[in-house]
């Protein structure tokens, strides 16, 4: 690889780089920041070919490669998950749809002791306890649900702050949400827990509350009576995204936050959209 194309792709590096951090670039592309420092600073002599192309390859406008970006809205989030980890609290979280809940907690899971379940409407206790254990890389077949609960709370108490987080927990039948109630008494103290979802959550547990409907109020006491809301991302945050996946001409920035209405599923649509056109 000749001295020109190693400035090229150096170039496109620092503008990722500048737009988050040389940590966050380095993870993203799953290289060193020791490496990455070496390829802004000129010290190439010990980079290899292979490694040169392959931040080449995901560098490149077409690359469906996707950069999680900190922005101060993930910020927020993750130090509440991590309050919550640290000290065995509970907390009911709320966000718009599109806010990026899912891969915000998907990247605090890389921590040790983080258990996320993506719930699912066809959950019952069994299947609920099922993927808990799966994602404790326990053993879930041909248990009770009461000789499942156990395992998890053995497991549980072997461990050193301990996270589960319900991601949608919206999503969730009655049956398996009143399970929740469960799970905390069983656990308190000794586990965090976590129910996330849009404001569709909040709304039907304080209308059960309001209804008096069995189940409800012993939920909300628990959540602390309240939940933690998010507003949709700043302008400011999604132009920070916008720019650290590649796209660098401030029209098109705006174009793209213009046009997504906050909603970072569309942000991602758009920018690969345009990543595309500007590999064609």
């Amino acid at each position: 690889m000749d001295h020109l194309t190693k400035q090229q792709i150096s170039d496109q590096l620092r503008k990722r780089v500048e737009a988050t951090s040389g940590n966050k670039v380095a993870t993203a592309l799953k290289i060193s920041p020791a490496t990455i420092s070496h390829m802004l600073g000129g010290k190439w002599e010990n980079i290899s070919p292979e490694m040169w192309r392959s931040v080449q390859k995901q560098l490149e406008p077409g690359n469906k490669g996707w950069m999680f970006v900190e922005t101060k809205e993930a910020t927020r989030l993750k130090s509440i998950l991590s309050d919550c980890k640290e000290h065995s609290m509970v907390f009911g979280i709320c966000a718009p749809a599109g806010f990026g809940k899912s891969e915000i907690t998907k990247a605090f899971t890389e921590q040790e002791n983080v258990f996320k379940i993506n719930c699912n409407e066809f959950f019952n206790r069994k299947t609920f306890l099922a993927e808990l254990l799966e994602q404790m890389h326990q053993d879930n077949g041909g248990y009770s649900i009461n000789e499942m609960l156990n395992k998890v709370i053995k497991k549980v108490n072997q461990m050193d702050s301990p996270v589960i987080i319900l991601d949608e927990a919206d999503k969730l039948s009655d049956q398996v949400l009143f399970f929740f109630i469960t799970l905390y008494n069983a656990l308190q103290d000794k586990c965090g827990l976590i129910l996330i979802a849009t404001d569709h959550l909040e709304k039907r547990i304080k209308r059960g509350v309001d209804s008096n409907k069995k189940g409800y109020k012993e939920i909300f006491s628990r959540l602390g009576r309240r939940f933690v809301n998010f507003p949709a991302y700043s302008l400011a945050s999604i132009k920070q995204i916008v720019r650290a996946n590649g796209i660098d001409d401030e029209e098109t920035v705006n174009m793209i936050v213009n046009d997504c209405e906050s909603d970072i599923r569309r942000v991602k649509r758009l920018v690969l959209a345009r990543r595309l056109e500007g590999a064609a």
